[in-house]
């Protein structure tokens, strides 16, 4: 039996410890394993728990979906105190000092005149903390592990921030168009299908949709024509 008090109501300073515990002599074989390695995808598929929940508008599962996305940061933070003396309070520290940085028109004496002046500085302010000079810079930091079609969507916005001129409609339509007949026959089928995705991003830009919502919401439409047909069998 492992020393720990055990309460009626733990904070979040009990959970480092739980986690301490977990991974300390005579702890769990399975914690004394881990590494942000192996763990890496179960912090993405917590999230996505979590965005279940909120589109479920479910409080309780989004109490508990967030619990479980505390606890990937605490893990992983815990981790990195094992190797390199990482502490959640240097966590914290970071994140309120980004904040604070970041919104001058707040907690300094920037005057702004509406939400996207805001939008605007804190692009500006996010280009000069993580030194990026060139509109390539802001595409590039763009991490590769979000979804494809948001991060095709994110690319595309900064890549018009940064003054490229996206073609109208019109024209982006014939483009979704040419990208699917190169389907017919191509060279490279994955460089094909990426080309046509990525016009269709474009597109749903110009329709102001959400790209991963939209193919979730037809995906569904399926799932549910595929069930009315099972039915009729």
């Amino acid at each position: 039996m492992v020393n720990f008090q055990y309460k009626d109501f733990y904070d979040v300073n009990d959970l480092v410890q739980v986690v301490h515990v977990l991974r300390g002599p005579g702890g769990c074989p399975w914690d004394r394993e881990q590494t942000h390695e192996s763990i890496r995808r179960d912090f993405q598929e917590e999230v996505c728990e979590v965005l279940e929940a909120i589109d479920r508008k479910d409080a309780d599962g989004l109490k508990e979906e967030l619990g479980d996305v505390l606890l990937q940061v605490v893990f992983h933070t815990v981790l990195e105190q094992e190797q390199n003396g990482l502490t959640l309070e240097q966590v914290a520290d970071g994140i309120c000092k980004k904040l604070i940085y970041r919104h001058p028109h707040v907690f300094g004496q920037v005057q702004v005149s509406g939400t996207q002046e805001v939008l605007s500085n804190w692009e500006e302010l996010k280009k000069k903390e993580k030194h990026q000079h060139t509109g390539a810079d802001t595409m590039d930091a763009v991490a590769r592990t979000l979804p494809a079609l948001w991060r095709a969507e994110k690319v595309q916005k900064k890549a018009q921030k940064a003054g490229y001129q996206w073609p109208d409609a019109q024209v982006q339509g014939q483009a979704v168009c040419e990208s699917a007949a190169g389907l017919d026959n191509p060279e490279d089928g994955e460089l094909a299908v990426g080309r046509l995705l990525f016009a269709a991003v474009q597109m749903s830009r110009l329709l102001g949709v959400d790209p991963e919502q939209a193919l979730n919401r037809v995906t569904d439409e399926f799932i549910r024509d595929f069930r009315a047909q099972e039915a009729q069998k």
